[in-house]
């Protein structure tokens, strides 16, 4: 039992056009190419609007020092 030859999955192949028909796997091969562009899209704007805040926070004035204290419950 070695690895699958070419003709094995031409075979496979044949048979998934058989079961779900041409325009069937043309819808999915859309639908999956418009999920991919979104989300290289999605991912365009996510950068941007990081490299936004990162200019935005560059911007403001630094604060004096953070003072660690504990709070405590009044009794």
């Amino acid at each position: 039992m070695g690895s699958l030859s070419i003709w094995h999955w031409l075979i496979v192949l044949l048979v998934i056009i058989l079961v779900f028909g041409t325009s069937k796997l043309k819808n999915l091969g859309k639908d999956l190419g418009g999920a991919i562009k979104g989300f290289k899209e999605g991912m365009k704007e996510g950068s941007e609007s990081v490299d936004a805040a990162k200019k935005v926070e560059d911007a403001k004035p630094v604060a004096g020092p953070t003072i660690d204290v504990q709070a405590k419950e009044k009794s």
